[in-house]
């Protein structure tokens, strides 16, 4: 499964390693929403480790995908749950009534888990933002909801940002997500520029498979362009955690181009000393 991320972003940063690049309870958060962060993102990462890790059938994973999803509508409604999860949702119950959690959103969340159990390939644009839209924008407008900022230009972008967080994610992995089965270029952009399945499954770089590489994170930038306007509307530190974010995405991307968008075969990953440079780049913003 991929995972709501900033491209390692926390792990340069917060040291965050798993689900790694959900900004959870940062230095910069305010202290009274950081248990509320933890509880979101402990939600959000084991459902993630059901859908992802260990050897489960996709049967058994849609399975405990939906015992997680009762247990989260018994958790909503203030109603028993099982003892399975409960050091999940024990927490969660506390932030979805303190703070009045839309639990549209994260059934959206649970929803995009299940559909990565089994699919594995997208036809085009639109149909991975869907994906997206579920998988990724969540957390931004979760997060938003925590601050008290709900207006729709604010959502909008911040569904920009979330979506090209992903979108990067997803170039920067390609040399792991392939191997796996999955892929997440969508196959009309493999068409038109001349690219076929078994060339990707065999991590082939090529003249082609650099210009569709290109194509789609020149995409993803610009999603990631569109949105950035909304540090300037987040209050305090949040905005801050927002500028480091958004930047920790951009500077992905530099690093892809910087290797000629060879993430068929590399991994470009932020480092320690990105870190600065992020920082310098966020108060330029």
């Amino acid at each position: 499964m991929n995972k709501v991320r900033q491209p390692d972003l926390n792990q340069a940063i917060h040291g965050v390693e798993h689900y790694e690049n959900f900004p959870v309870a940062s230095l910069l958060c305010p202290a009274h929403l950081r248990p509320a962060i933890r509880a979101i993102y402990g939600f959000a990462r084991t459902a993630d480790d059901i859908a992802d890790e260990g050897n489960a059938s996709p049967e058994q994973r849609l399975a405990q995908l939906t015992a997680y999803r009762e247990d989260l509508m018994a958790c909503a409604a203030n109603q028993p749950f099982s003892e399975q999860w409960i050091n999940i949702f024990t927490p969660l119950a506390t932030v979805i009534n303190k703070f009045s959690l839309p639990l549209s959103l994260l059934l959206d969340l649970l929803s995009a888990f299940e559909q990565d159990v089994v699919k594995t390939r997208y036809a085009d644009q639109a149909e991975l933002l869907d994906y997206c839209r579920r998988s990724a924008n969540p957390v931004g407008r979760l997060l938003l909801h925590l601050y008290g900022v709900t207006d729709a230009l604010s959502l909008s972008q911040s569904d920009c940002i979330c979506s090209a967080l992903q979108l990067i994610n997803f170039w920067q992995d390609l040399s792991q997500d392939i191997p796996r089965g999955r892929i997440y270029l969508p196959k009309d952009s493999w068409d038109s520029h001349g690219v076929d399945q078994e060339q990707l499954l065999a991590l082939a770089v090529t003249s082609a498979s650099t210009q569709l590489v290109a194509a789609n994170l020149a995409w993803a930038t610009d999603l990631m362009r569109r949105g950035a306007p909304l540090v300037k509307s987040v209050p305090g530190r949040a905005g801050w955690e927002l500028r480091l974010v958004v930047q920790g995405g951009l500077r992905i991307a530099e690093k892809i181009q910087q290797i000629n968008y060879a993430t068929l075969k590399h991994r470009p990953k932020l480092k320690t000393k990105d870190g600065l440079l992020l920082v310098w780049r966020a108060l330029l913003m």
